[in-house]
């Protein structure tokens, strides 16, 4: 008889999430230890029913919707993409406003 881990929802999110950004399930799995094919079935699940399944009372293919949907997630991240390109816009003008005071104070 085989025993299967239980892992917690949390973990399997952040083990999703890096699967769909790298592309690579194989390579995630080996990072956390895992069997690819646990992996594969993960992101498959989400990406189909946008459900982290966390096992559960026994029940084969108990399943609990998380807060992480794949519309909620793909939103957060083109959101999160324009706040790193706003801050970095940001960094830039402050850069060119210190070099300005440094030239204006020399001469």
């Amino acid at each position: 008889m085989t025993s299967r881990r239980k892992y917690d929802p949390d973990f399997k999110m952040q083990v999703i999430k890096e699967a769909l950004e790298t592309g690579n399930c194989a390579a995630v799995a080996r990072r956390h230890d895992l069997h690819s094919s646990v992996v594969s079935r993960w992101v498959r699940n989400y990406k189909t029913q946008g459900v982290v399944d966390v096992g559960g009372s026994g029940k084969k293919g108990s399943k609990t919707p998380v807060i992480y949907d794949h519309k909620q997630y793909a939103q957060l991240e083109r959101e999160n993409e324009k706040l790193k390109k706003l801050l970095g816009e940001k960094d830039l003008e402050i850069e060119i406003l210190r070099d300005l005071l440094k030239k204006g104070t020399h001469q």
